[in-house]
């Protein structure tokens, strides 16, 4: 995966204030203040038309809530995308969030930091004018089957994702390919000490030394709690011919 130094968050908020919140300490606040990502909010409420700064309108055709306006998030949109010249601009993702939207992969989140950053539109109240969306080349994206209140929690935790595969921001780049759905997996479990605990034993294979048992053992256990709790990725995982062939038919045996 080829990714770009300097990766740039653009994010277009109501809510300024909420951020960097979370991502200002930890793993994304080291990183930030080494300089390998930068935020940078943008106040869609500064766009307004008006002296009292309104930014949303009743749906046409009626029904519940507000909807953000185009134009005004279009202005909002149009000052990033200015300040994205060239090729940059070509290698910075636009995404909107949104409960209609696509549900994230970690495959999309790779693709998001294989370029020089991206923009994120947070909606609020309904939803937000789809002219907008449509006519500034928006994909549309969502956490999953979950509403919230607004696009913001969404964005941390999408630019959380993002950043921590960015180079340098992890101190182990192995963690980075053995982790959930990395391999169309989810991740095998995980023991430390103390070796016994309430009567549970840590699993003495782990305890070996033998590397090549435990690799073998930690495939067949991401490869159980998977299907057990991921059948759209096992389906996908089988078809590609990814595992152990007398493993996963083993497995296929245990389900009939």
């Amino acid at each position: 995966m080829s990714v770009v130094s300097g990766w740039t968050a653009h994010l277009l908020t109501l809510f300024p204030g909420m951020f960097p919140g979370p991502l200002g300490v930890g793993l994304s606040g080291s990183a930030m203040s080494k300089g390998l990502w930068t935020l940078k909010t943008v106040d869609i409420r500064a766009f307004a038309g008006d002296k009292h700064g309104s930014v949303d309108g009743p749906p046409y055709g009626g029904g519940a809530g507000m909807v953000l306006r185009s134009d005004v998030v279009a202005r909002a949109l149009d000052s990033v995308l200015d300040d994205c010249r060239g090729a940059d601009k070509a290698g910075v993702a636009r995404v909107c969030l949104t409960p209609r939207g696509l549900p994230v992969s970690q495959k999309d989140i790779r693709r998001f930091v294989s370029g020089s950053g991206m923009v994120l539109l947070c909606g609020r109240f309904e939803g937000i004018d789809q002219r907008v969306i449509e006519a500034r080349g928006l994909e549309e994206i969502s956490l999953g089957d979950i509403v919230l209140s607004s696009g913001e929690p969404a964005a941390l935790a999408l630019i959380d994702a993002c950043v921590r595969l960015l180079p340098g921001v992890m101190g182990n780049d192995e963690g980075l390919v053995t982790e959930s759905f990395e391999r169309e997996l989810l991740e095998y479990p995980h023991y430390t000490r103390p070796r016994i605990w309430e009567g549970l034993e840590v699993p003495e294979i782990l305890t070996s030394g033998d590397h090549k048992k435990i690799d073998s053992w930690r495939r067949q256990q991401a490869e159980v709690v998977t299907k057990e709790r991921r059948p759209d990725m096992w389906k996908r995982y089988k078809s590609m011919g990814l595992g152990d062939k007398t493993q996963v038919g083993r497995l296929e045996g245990e389900s009939d």
